[in-house]
């Protein structure tokens, strides 16, 4: 049984009234499907208001399976290079999310190590 829905595209003072809704749903089952950070950023600000006790970020899973979108060649998929299949369908929304924030994660990455590398 679907307990309720909610799109993502919802202003931020709307958000503790969604969240209310949310855990007045009695919900087993939460699926968040919207963009990074913008649902990491929503569930951790009201995780002691929603009290579901499975949470799932699907982001643009629903897109998917709904036919709206298309995935990567399987082949892509399997070497794990289906961000740059979501690229090249969606340049413009996508291109900062994968070449500048990953970049920036890897280089986070990169002197974490050099540091505890040092560190010893």
């Amino acid at each position: 049984m679907i307990a309720g829905f909610q799109d993502g595209y919802f202003k931020s003072e709307d958000e503790e009234q969604i969240a209310n809704k949310i855990a007045k749903s009695e919900a087993d089952i939460l699926f968040v499907a919207i963009t990074s950070p913008k649902k990491e950023i929503f569930l951790t600000k009201y995780k002691d208001v929603i009290k579901t006790p499975f949470i799932m970020g699907v982001g643009g899973s629903f897109d998917v399976v709904a036919g709206f979108t298309k995935r990567a060649p399987l082949w892509l998929q399997k070497i794990g290079m289906e961000w740059s299949y979501r690229i090249y369908q969606e340049p413009r929304r996508m291109w900062k999310r994968y070449l500048v924030t990953n970049t920036a994660f890897i280089w986070l990455i990169l002197k974490e190590k050099i540091r505890l590398s040092l560190s010893r």
